[in-house]
Parts: C-alpha cells; sequence; structure tokens
C-alpha cells in the first residue's frame, strides 16, 4: 500500500510538470483580453505562486521535515512532501490567470532562443538524474545514513543549483513571452533567488565540511561567472 502511494505521488509530480509545460507554453501564450481585472489577477497570480513557493520552503527545512516525520509511517516524508507540493503546482499552473500584453515577440533570433530552452530542459534532466529521479518524485525515500559526495562533475560543474539554471533557460529566453508569461517566469526566478541561501545553509547543517568543500570547488551558485 505504500508502494502505491509513493507511486501515485510520482505520478501526480509527471502530471504538475507536463501541466506547466502546457500551460506555460500553450495556454499562457494568448494574452487575455483587457477588461479592467489586471492588476486583481496579477495579484492573485503572485498570491498562487508564494504559497506554493512557502509550503516548498518551509517543507524542505530540516525541522519541518523532523516533524512530519515523527508523525507518519516510515519511508512516506519525502512522498508526502511530492504530493503536496505536486497538488499545489497544479492548483498554481491551472488556476493562474492569463494577462493582457505581449512583452516581447522576436523573429530572426527566434531559434536560438528555443536551443537555449532546450540546453534548459536537458540540463534539468542531466542533475535530476544525478541527484535521483526517485527520490526527487518521492518513489525512494532519500537514507540520511547514507553519505552524500557533492563534487563539480557534470552540471554541476557549471553552477551548484544546476536545475534552477535549467529553469531560468526554459521560462526566459521565449521567442514570443506574454505578460502572463513574464510574471510566471519573474516571480519564480525571485524564489529561487530566495531560496538558495536558505538551502544552502540547511545543507551546510546537514553535511558540513562535504557541502563546504563543494562550495569551495564550485563558487557559482546560480549564474556562471555572476553569482
Amino acid at each position: 500500500m505504500l508502494t502505491f502511494f509513493r507511486w501515485i505521488g510520482a505520478l501526480v509530480f509527471l502530471v504538475s510538470l507536463l501541466s506547466f509545460a502546457f500551460t506555460y507554453n500553450i495556454r499562457l501564450r494568448v494574452p487575455a483580453q483587457e477588461d479592467g481585472t489586471t492588476v486583481r489577477d496579477a495579484i492573485t497570480n503572485v498570491i498562487l505562486f508564494t504559497v506554493f513557493a512557502l509550503h516548498h520552503s518551509v517543507m524542505a527545512r530540516t525541522g519541518a521535515r523532523a516533524w512530519i516525520a515523527q508523525r507518519l509511517p516510515p519511508d512516506l516524508e519525502r512522498s508526502v512532501y511530492v504530493w503536496v507540493a505536486s497538488v499545489l503546482f497544479l492548483a498554481v499552473c491551472w488556476l493562474w490567470r492569463p494577462l493582457p500584453g505581449v512583452m516581447w515577440q522576436v523573429h530572426g533570433p527566434g531559434l536560438a532562443l528555443y536551443v537555449a530552452q532546450l540546453f534548459g530542459v536537458v540540463l534539468t534532466i542531466a542533475a535530476a538524474r544525478l541527484v535521483g529521479v526517485r527520490e526527487l518524485a518521492g518513489v525512494k525515500q532519500p537514507d540520511p545514513n547514507r553519505p552524500v559526495e557533492f563534487t563539480a562533475t557534470g552540471p554541476f560543474s557549471l553552477v551548484r543549483h544546476p536545475i534552477y539554471l535549467g529553469w531560468i533557460l526554459i521560462v526566459f529566453p521565449s521567442p514570443v513571452m506574454t505578460t502572463s508569461q513574464l510574471l510566471f517566469a519573474v516571480i519564480s526566478t525571485l524564489y529561487l533567488i530566495a531560496a538558495i541561501p536558505l538551502e544552502e545553509r540547511a545543507l551546510i547543517a546537514a553535511h558540513r565540511n562535504a557541502y563546504k568543500a563543494y562550495q569551495e570547488q564550485m563558487p557559482w551558485r546560480l549564474v556562471p561567472y555572476v553569482w
């Protein structure tokens, strides 16, 4: 029964990612009609993503995870986290309100932007495979006693958070960028920037010298040679 719960959670996780792809690239590609509700809709969108981001940050903290682990059956802490995060992300995708306006539309060099997006997808998948797709999807509970190696190899030789960099490359270099898409891209990226110091603080607390050594080996958090 627990295995079934974990695999269904992984399926919900996959559906949430596919929903994002459809929402961002198709549903939000069509600007809304100007009807006087733009500001209200934009605020609603910000609130939606903030709820998702707060869960993502709070539930990922060591103290919150320990509190949840004490109240759940063994090996379900990661799966429950994935379940809740996936359902919230589904809500973000399907309740996100389209806004009027197109911010830019590129014709000539548009192919280069598609290539950048494709690189973002490849980078994200490669980094996820190194981290562990089964663990990310909640199918497998991470072993807290297993030593974790942090090495500047593969995607992690570019930046310390290649999945986040992949996300930025997916959402920003769009040949056609509507107001709806740009708000989604900006809000999600601001969350990543705010979350990185908290995440790294937790990694240092959990792995201490191993992660500090990796920070010295790879100085760039999100953008090579910038930050």
